[in-house]
């Protein structure tokens, strides 16, 4: 018989659950088929391996090419491309993604060719695991790498289809991409088939018949068109997925309280995580932590680069409903959502006391900046001086500490009383510890894949979609009002739904590596006017050549035929 290799990845991690640590080596076909029971838990532990290199780029594509967070200033690593949208092919950022995914293909692929189905349930249960990464591997490099559904997916190019080590690796010639319509399908009959043999459910770190399910739902939401030109089809099967997962009643949304510390719960402990890429501690040892996602998000007890920050635009969208205070004497979450934040808030080295500042976000020419002017309080008259300038503070809504302006510049703004938070260059620090903190470690994080808030969002919106505004309504008034107590909305109709469902996502999903994939799919344009270095008055359409990234060009020198490159303009 052939000998099939899979190479394995080997950490030196001991743990008490399997997944934690993965086996040197590799395995030939003969011992695999001879005895799969013991050789499929290893094999198993390699393809997830591969989700935890994976994950890394997935994160910083999805969440720095959005506009929840904004970077200090310019940087040299390749991720920076993600953010300015100066996309290149030669970006080891890209490729670790494009191989490592497509790592995990050839390994679940060689597990469903060697094992049979039928032995037992638990072997069943092992192929449909591997059924699942397959499949939601196939998804998100297709939407990587292929347009949005809704513009021509019978035509736009997706990504090449290998669905397993060739018979002749040597001399292989193997076919260019496929169309987006046709990757969506692998995707879609992959989670199908895993949802039919994942019958046991062996916890949140492993495949489950409702993960597959959960991704399902998403697909579907992704091929239901915009708002403006709904796929009635595609949406009412993104509500049929997404019913399957919440009927099942295998998961529930944490209170409020509990939400609030979602990022520092074990994906295990977790009763809303579906499926999540499980880290440990053990995997990362002193300074490694600085390069984990939630390193460039905060520094934490002095880890951690601690160089992007929410932005503007979303610390707005936060305070919409109301002011979140985060200083200490007079801590109030409004939006459960902002207490994945933490200003860097800095005291006085001579007073030892705090300073109270006005800060506002001022038009600096033809750039936005944050001012932070210190106040002087005078009976009721409170006055920020920035400079030589002094200027009286009108009260917006002075019990929430919100006041007006007029600038120097004749201009109005709007601001807060606040603590001053340290800057970093120009930037107040408005860290983000939704990717740090898990068993309070730090900036350990087990990359969430979905959990039901997710799919309580993805049913709302495909409801919207069918023109069904109630149960749009009622969906997603769960998840806002889990965060904003009393804060639902009193109705939802065709004038309204996308602003208030997308706004809704963007607050949820925020740092889960969403949020640019989802104002594309719905032919919306990103817009980031807020501080910071990237291009502020940029709107990026949902037609421009930079939605997608590049073939990796180490992909295409490589592949064994024809590796057609996206377009360049």
């Amino acid at each position: 018989m052939k000998k099939i290799f899979i190479t394995l990845l080997a950490f030196a991690a001991f743990s008490a659950c399997d997944i934690d640590r993965t086996p040197h080596g590799s395995m030939d076909s003969d011992t695999i088929v001879g005895d799969p029971d013991a050789s499929l838990q290893p094999l198993l532990n390699g393809m997830y391996a591969q989700l935890k290199n994976w994950s890394d780029p997935m994160h910083r594509m999805g969440e720095y090419a959005g506009d929840n967070m904004m970077i200090r200033g310019s940087s040299t690593d390749a991720f920076y491309e993600f953010i300015s949208y100066a996309r290149t092919p030669n970006n080891y950022r890209l490729t670790q993604f494009w191989n490592s995914g497509y790592k995990a293909i050839a390994q679940a692929s060689n597990i469903i060719d060697m094992i049979d189905e039928g032995q037992s349930v638990e072997i069943d249960n092992n192929i449909g695991e591997s059924y699942y990464v397959r499949g939601m591997m196939y998804f998100y490099l297709t939407r990587a790498f292929g347009r949005p559904y809704y513009q021509n997916p019978e035509t736009n190019l997706g990504v090449p289809i290998v669905n397993g080590t060739p018979e002749d690796v040597l001399n292989t010639n193997l076919a260019d991409r496929a169309t987006v319509k046709e990757s969506y399908e692998q995707a879609i009959s992959d989670l199908k088939k895993a949802e039919e043999l994942l019958t046991l459910d062996k916890g949140a770190i492993y495949a489950s018949k409702e993960a597959a399910q959960a991704i399902l739902s998403r697909i579907y939401l992704y091929m239901s068109g915009t708002y403006t030109s709904p796929n009635s089809q595609y949406a009412q099967l993104a509500v049929e997925y997404a019913d399957k997962v919440i009927n099942s009643g295998k998961y529930t949304l944490l209170p409020r309280a509990q939400f609030m510390k979602y990022n520092t719960f074990i994906p295990e402990n977790n009763a809303e995580t579906i499926f999540a890429i499980k880290r440990v501690a053990s995997e990362f040892s002193g300074y490694d932590h600085y390069y984990g996602v939630g390193g460039m998000y905060a520094n934490l007890g002095g880890m951690g680069w601690g160089e992007m920050y929410a932005s503007g635009k979303y610390i707005e969208l936060l305070n919409e409903t109301g002011r979140n205070d985060w200083r200490p004497e007079s801590y109030k979450m409004v939006d459960a959502r902002a207490a994945f934040i933490k200003p860097t808030y800095s005291k006085n080295a001579d007073t030892g006391n705090y300073t109270e500042v006005f800060r506002f976000i001022k038009e600096d020419g033809d750039v936005l900046n944050y001012v932070q002017a210190n106040i002087t309080r005078n009976g009721s008259v409170i006055t920020a001086k920035e400079g030589s300038d002094t200027y009286t503070l009108l009260p917006a809504d002075a019990d929430q500490g919100i006041y007006s302006i007029v600038y120097k510049d004749g201009k109005n703004y709007k601001g807060v009383i606040d603590n001053f938070i340290s800057l970093n260059r120009v930037y107040p620090q408005f860290y983000i510890t939704k990717a740090s903190l898990e068993g309070e470690e730090s900036h350990l994080h087990s990359p969430v894949i979905s959990r039901l808030g997710e799919v309580y969002l993805n049913r709302a919106e495909a409801y919207a979609k069918l023109g069904n505004y109630n149960a749009a309504l009622n969906d997603l008034n769960l998840i806002r009002e889990r965060s904003i107590v009393g804060g639902g909305y009193a109705s939802l109709d065709a004038s309204n739904a996308s602003e208030r469902i997308d706004k809704e996502r963007q607050l949820e999903l925020a740092y889960q590596a969403e949020r640019s994939y989802d104002v594309f799919r719905n032919g919306k344009s990103l817009s980031r006017e807020y501080p910071g270095p990237h291009k502020q008055f940029e709107n990026i359409s949902a037609t421009d050549y930079r939605v997608v990234f590049y073939i990796p060009q180490d992909a295409i020198n490589s592949y064994p035929g024809t590796l057609t490159q996206n377009p360049t303009q």
